[in-house]
């Protein structure tokens, strides 16, 4: 599905990053950190990390957004690792990030338990996770999302998944998304920021 979306010459969800991530990149930490972009597709929100200096990995499920995600990264000039994952099956590193980014990273309910195991994991002590979602609330619209609610988290499963971290930040409200044709109008969204102790 994926591959066939990103099968275009133009960028899905265009090429500038996520405003949400914008707004709290520094909560990373001064560059060079080394992130994880999940569900990355074309690379918009890598590629800006990569250009603040941070050593940066896209994962995706689509080799064929990766490979535009590379072709980004190339065309500005910084260096970006790409990985092709299944994200409810992928295994990462412990203790190998100082960040993790999710930004309308919308798996099934049946896989998210193990994707939010595996953020934990991931983090080094002191690392954040900067996260943002569609929720429920977003499906009937037509602005972009998920078209089944089973893929949209709610803020209180995040607050109890991620429970053993320091929660900064949790909250559901209504924002204007304007992302490439993608993201197109009002949405529903999740905004989660939690740093592991």
């Amino acid at each position: 599905m994926w591959d066939e979306r990103y099968s275009t010459d133009d960028y899905l969800y265009g090429t500038e990053p996520n405003d949400f991530l914008r707004e709290h990149a520094a909560l990373i930490g001064e560059p060079p950190r080394d992130v994880l972009c999940l569900a990355d597709g074309e690379g918009r929100n890598g590629v800006y990390l990569a250009g603040l200096g941070h050593r940066v990995t896209s994962v995706d499920a689509s080799a064929v957004g990766l490979k535009k995600a590379a072709r980004l990264a190339e065309e500005k000039g910084v260096a970006l690792t790409t990985l092709h994952a299944d994200l409810t099956e992928h295994e990462f590193a412990a203790e190998s990030v100082d960040a993790v980014v999710s930004i309308f990273c919308h798996v099934p309910a049946a896989g998210r338990p193990h994707l939010h195991r595996q953020v934990i994991q991931a983090l080094r002590p002191g690392g954040v996770l900067i996260l943002e979602a569609y929720t429920p609330a977003q499906v009937p619209r037509d602005t972009g999302g998920p078209d089944t609610p089973d893929r949209t988290p709610t803020a209180a499963e995040l607050d109890a998944a991620y429970a053993e971290l320091a929660i900064e930040l949790s909250r559901e409200c209504e924002r204007l998304v304007v992302e490439g044709r993608g993201h197109t109008g009002p949405g529903c969204v999740v905004q989660f920021i939690a740093r592991k102790r």
